[in-house]
């Protein structure tokens, strides 16, 4: 598939910061950012005049940008020789990989935005991210927490008038956002299309289990969270969504609707049997997998889970909100949408964790009580996908070390996530 394209991105400081960074790793050092024997009793008190220094310090300049470029091409090997052999083998058009690692980040592009144009991937290409829209949907919901506009614990029924007198009286927003809201079904059944007739069918409808037992992994009861934080926040979901997350991020090629003017940077979707597909405007889409990103975009939200970008106020509690665990599913802990694993963590865990029976089957729960609190040595992640594209996320925020894969293929999960912990191993073990 050829090699791929490579983005480094920096911070705003530009390559220079990085260099910044790479002198204070290497000490001891002069003021020249030179190793020196900093034992004063063996050496002479000498000082190198301006000129020696100005020298010295170009020279530890071309050393370190040396260094810094095979470090990168390291990665990059790193992660074409993941990459590539799984598109190859499940047929995948084009990918998007977004690393950080050592407060760098990196994108990398690989294959064709459409399989009819050739048109290559780039750092700039759309993609669908599916369920991992949830974890903006719950970063909202957290957020008109942290603001006064609702708590978790609130009955469902209490913002929604039309709820009232149904099962959503029992049922806490804390339940539809950890799917533990006693049996919802993974999609909203059909014939339901607009918020009349999915107001009706939630009122009518009749639990399975006691809310809080039993984890069913279901686009509604998130759904009915977005339409909730946003009925309590008094505007649209996807205004307050750009409002309150997307704009404070910096999160500027990320969509709920997909604006004419990017159309051309939209990558075209492909089925598990190669059809063409793209998700179509439907009740919840934008709640439960509506959005559309880039890598270097989703990374930024991932980096801002781990505090690498400045997010104060409301926000920032929202994030730390979202990664309360509250439930336990084997070896997965369940937040606020987000999943996460104790680190060091086995693949087959994750695997496990991340699988159809864990999306497709009802799965009994432990409650946490009390919750526990955020952690940092831990592996948050978080799937998603629609008819044509996969995604996943995750990072662990003790080793400010992240990873997005975004396709323009909807293919195993188990897949994804193997891939992932293999780079992000590969990436931690690498020599220094």
């Amino acid at each position: 598939m050829g090699r791929a394209s490579r983005t480094m991105i920096d911070s705003p400081q530009g390559p220079a910061y990085v260099l910044r960074d790479a002198l204070k790793m290497s000490a001891p050092q002069d003021e020249a950012g030179l190793n020196v024997n900093i034992d004063d009793k063996r050496r002479p008190n000498m000082r190198m005049n301006p000129l020696t220094t100005l020298i010295a310090s170009l020279c530890a300049s071309v050393l370190l940008s040396a260094h810094a470029g095979a470090a990168d091409d390291r990665i990059e090997t790193m992660v074409a020789q993941t990459i590539r052999p799984m598109m190859q083998r499940h047929g995948i058009p084009g990918m998007a990989i977004g690393i950080v690692v050592d407060g760098q980040r990196y994108v990398y592009a690989f294959g064709v935005m459409s399989k009819t144009t050739g048109k290559p991937v780039t750092h700039e290409t759309l993609f669908e991210i599916g369920s991992v829209s949830k974890t903006f949907t719950a970063t909202l919901t957290a957020y008109a927490a942290a603001a006064g506009k609702l708590s978790l614990s609130d009955p469902a029924s209490q913002t929604m008038p039309a709820l009232r007198g149904s099962p959503f009286d029992k049922i806490s927003l804390l339940d539809l956002g950890t799917h533990m809201s006693g049996g919802l079904p993974l999609q909203v059944p059909d014939g339901v299309n607009n918020n009349d007739q999915l107001m009706r069918y939630f009122h009518d409808w009749k639990p399975t289990y006691a809310p809080g037992t039993v984890r069913t992994y279901a686009n509604p009861s998130i759904g009915l969270l977005g339409m909730i934080a946003a009925k309590s926040l008094n505007d649209r979901f996807d205004t307050l969504m750009d409002r309150h997350v997307l704009q404070p991020l910096g999160l500027t090629h990320t969509y709920l609707q997909v604006p004419k003017t990017e159309m051309a940077r939209y990558a075209q979707g492909y089925t598990k049997t190669d059809a063409p597909a793209r998700v179509m405007p439907a009740v919840i889409a934008a709640e439960a997998y509506g959005v559309r990103s880039t890598a270097g975009d989703l990374l930024r939200f991932v980096e801002a889970q781990m505090g690498l970008v400045p997010v104060e106020g409301d926000l920032k509690t929202a994030f730390a909100a979202t990664h309360i665990g509250y439930f336990r599913i084997g070896q997965m802990t369940q937040d606020l949408i987000w999943e996460q694993y104790n680190y060091p963590v086995d693949l087959k865990d994750l695997v496990a964790g991340n699988s159809s029976k864990m999306s497709l089957e009802p799965n009994p729960a432990v409650r946490i009580d009390p919750p526990s609190p955020p952690r940092d040595d831990v592996w948050i992640n978080k799937t998603g996908s629609t008819d044509g594209f996969g995604a996943y996320a995750a990072f662990v925020p003790a080793k400010k070390l992240g990873i997005v894969l975004l396709a323009n293929k909807n293919y195993p999960n188990d897949a994804r996530v193997t891939a992932a912990h293999e780079i992000l191993t590969k990436v931690v073990g690498r020599e220094p």
